[in-house]
C-alpha cells in the first residue's frame, strides 16, 4: 500500500524498505518514518491508514499521532 501511495502521489525523495521484527510484534504491522533525524513509528497499520500517513506525514510533515506506537500503548 505504502509503494503504491507513493508512486501516485510520485513522492522521488521516499525510499520503502522491509525489515524483520523490531521487537515490538504485538503492534504489528509496524511502520517506521526517518525524517530530518526523527523517527516516527506507525502501529497496527492498515491499507485504509497509509494514505493519511502518506499525505499528511511525508508530504506535509505532520505527523499522525493517533496512529504511532505512544497513542496505541496508552
Amino acid at each position: 500500500a505504502f509503494t503504491d501511495e507513493i508512486a501516485k502521489r510520485g513522492l522521488s525523495h521516499v525510499a520503502v524498505s522491509q525489515t524483520g521484527c523490531i521487537g515490538i510484534c504485538q503492534y504489528e504491522p509496524v511502520v517506521e518514518v526517518f525524517d530530518k533525524g526523527e523517527k516516527v513509528t506507525y502501529v497496527k497499520v492498515t491499507p485504509e491508514m497509509v494514505a493519511r500517513i502518506v499525505s499528511d506525514h511525508l508530504v506535509n510533515g505532520n505527523p499522525v499521532g493517533e496512529f504511532t506506537v505512544g497513542a496505541i500503548a496508552k
